[in-house]
């Protein structure tokens, strides 16, 4: 299940593209008290008017991070094999990645 987090974890959102449109997805993430931020679809009847946009820009900068660090070979290819030498590359990688954005802003 896409929400099972853990016991200790509890989101106030969740942030969704289309393909999560559902109406099981919105009703189960709201029995457990999440907001669910998921655009609906063009063709989808009874939409509501308000939609949380600045929320939903925040998932396109996730994925943009995403995808700066997946230029490293190491981490898109999880050639690391203990999740405690990975955390180190992917750090070491979002190092870099935030050196460059610095210096070239």
């Amino acid at each position: 299940m896409l929400l099972d987090l853990g016991p200790d974890i509890a989101p106030r959102a969740v942030i969704g593209d289309k393909g999560y449109a559902s109406k099981a997805n919105r009703a189960l993430a709201r029995t457990r008290g999440i907001a669910p931020v998921i655009p609906h679809k063009d063709n989808e009847k009874g939409k509501p008017v308000f939609f949380a946009r600045t929320l939903y820009k925040a998932r396109a900068r996730i994925e943009q991070g995403i995808g700066a660090l997946k230029r490293f070979k190491r981490v898109a290819l999880r050639c690391e094999k203990t999740a405690r030498n990975f955390r180190s590359i992917v750090s070491i990688a979002a190092g870099l990645c935030l050196i460059k954005f610095v210096h070239t802003a």
